[in-house]
């Protein structure tokens, strides 16, 4: 998302947020974008992944309308914890995970499942 009120023809790195935690961003996290300008961090995507991919758990009922692509959606999904209105479907989830894994200039990777000690 843009901060309210964003100069759009002189965007500030402070003016991108988070839409699931609203951490302002300051460069040194990664962000991934979805359709009119939607942004999960990092850290969120981990969250994200690790519940709904590798627990293979949703957060709402299928008909839920996705935040990074827009659609309604009948896949599991991750519901930010502290914004319900941020809501990112499996696929857009699978999409941004790879994207942000194989780009060079973060250093993230998809989470994989603990092995109990």
């Amino acid at each position: 998302m843009q901060r309210q009120g964003a100069d759009l023809t002189n965007m500030a790195t402070t003016d991108f947020i988070c839409d699931f935690s609203r951490r302002e961003w300051d460069g040194k996290f990664p962000l991934v974008e979805g359709h009119q300008g939607a942004l999960i961090s990092g850290d969120c995507l981990t969250l994200a992944f690790g519940q709904v991919v590798l627990e293979e758990q949703t957060s709402l009922d299928p008909g839920y309308t996705c935040t990074m692509c827009l659609e309604e959606r009948k896949d599991r999904c991750w519901q930010s914890p502290a914004y319900e209105d941020a809501i990112i479907c499996l696929r857009c989830i699978r999409q941004g995970s790879t994207k942000l894994h194989k780009d060079p200039d973060w250093d993230w990777t998809k989470p994989t499942l603990q092995e109990p000690a």
